[in-house]
């Protein structure tokens, strides 16, 4: 397997399941974070292309529509950008045979094939997309939900009281349909999909710990889907990155 670099802003953000899934599947990888600063620069480099499928290192990860933001995971060797004193660059060393694409959009290398998440997956000989076909529509369809949930925050908004209206809106209207419709779906099981862990289950802590940033009683009367956090957080490899991953509050 190739050594990745996986590179998005300093929080957990769009990048955290990723991690997840690299901590669980013991992937090593360097976790490259870039400061907000830097953004607007990195931005105009890359420019602003939208793609309804978000392809990186050659796996689809995330099927959404993205405009203006970032997640990248480059093979060793390989960059899309290096610094030169003060100044950002485009990099010359991204290999011929490397597919990459940005949640911008931007496209370095040649693309051949692209494998789905569920081939990085079976190569380590689990089960973390489901088990069956049906299944995997099933992860994909909580993964799906969460994510339109979560794109509807107005996380750039820079007007502070546009914003918090916003955010109010979404936690104590929007929040308590989607909490009930996925506990009524979880039911008396363990895991959201079949009879163990997949990365729904992981996508859903990734979610929920965000959105209890904001309101910490939001799963109060939810204590399965409380439950099930724990569960993800308890697993050994989850553990681990939890406890050392940087502490931020996105």
């Amino acid at each position: 397997m190739p050594n990745y670099k996986l590179t998005y802003f300093n929080m957990r953000g769009r990048a955290e399941i990723i991690r997840y899934i690299f901590a669980y599947l013991d992937i090593n990888y360097e976790d490259h974070r870039i400061e907000q600063a830097d953004w607007p620069e990195i931005k105009s480099i890359l420019g602003n292309v939208t793609t309804s499928t978000t392809v990186i290192a050659g796996f689809v990860l995330l099927k959404i529509t993205i405009f203006g933001k970032m997640t990248r995971l480059a093979t060793a060797g390989t960059d899309v950008w290096k610094r030169r004193g003060n100044k950002l660059e485009p990099s010359a060393t991204a290999s011929d045979s490397m597919t990459m694409v940005s949640f911008s959009g931007a496209f370095v290398g040649s693309v051949t094939r692209l494998p789905t998440l569920e081939t990085l997956i079976a190569v380590h000989g689990c089960n973390l997309s489901g088990k069956t076909d049906l299944e995997q529509c099933q992860v994909d369809a909580i993964v799906d939900t969460l994510d339109d949930f979560m794109s509807r925050f107005p996380w750039a908004e820079k007007k502070k009281d546009v914003k918090e209206k916003m955010f109010n809106e979404l936690l104590t209207c929007d929040a308590p349909i989607l909490l009930q419709d996925l506990d009524t779906y979880l039911g008396k099981k363990e895991w959201f999909v079949g009879n163990s862990v997949t990365w729904a289950d992981f996508y859903w802590d990734v979610c929920s710990t965000t959105l209890l940033a904001f309101k910490s009683d939001l799963l109060d009367i939810h204590p399965r889907l409380v439950t099930l956090q724990r569960k993800v957080q308890a697993i050994p490899a989850i553990a681990d990155w939890i406890q050392r991953r940087p502490q931020t509050k996105l």
